[in-house]
């Protein structure tokens, strides 16, 4: 019985990995988007759009993950937002500061897309996906607190 219950978690986390991937994918897609847009048709600064680009993939994200890949529907939406702030704050560092080092490693500043896609990638699988996993999405119980009564004054 142990063994199917194991069995069953084990399938539950890789499709949650999965639509997680899934979200990822879409996210990135408007976030590229966006920077490219901005970037080769506004001709804004790569940074400029790089973080704007960022800041449109990450609420994309966190609507989709919400309501789809981790089904936190029970979870309170203020909390998940602050906790998914917290952690798309550290994301959108990563992936701007990654991108900048990368694209003024290389020079070229019209190739700066490539540089965001590597540090997209290994942001995504080593910050995003773990902190939305262990932190953002988990459900917590917190205990409640306990009335007072006048024999423990």
């Amino acid at each position: 019985m142990d063994f199917l219950k194991a069995q069953a978690a084990n399938h539950k986390e890789i499709w949650t990995f999965c639509k997680a991937q899934v979200t990822a994918q879409i996210a990135s897609l408007v976030d590229f988007s966006m920077s490219a847009f901005l970037y080769y048709v506004c001709g804004f600064w790569y940074m400029f759009s790089t973080f704007t680009g960022a800041v449109c993939g990450g609420i994309v994200n966190c609507a989709i993950n919400y309501q789809w890949a981790f089904q936190a529907q029970g979870q309170n939406k203020r909390h998940v937002a602050f906790k998914y702030f917290l952690v798309w704050s550290g994301s959108i560092m990563l992936n701007t500061l990654g991108t900048y080092l990368l694209t003024e490693w290389w020079g070229e500043d019209d190739y700066f897309v490539i540089a965001k896609a590597a540090v997209s990638l290994m942001v995504g699988f080593l910050w995003n996906y773990q902190m939305q996993r262990f932190f953002v999405y988990r459900e917590v119980n917190f205990p409640k607190k306990k009335n007072k009564t006048n024999n423990e004054l």
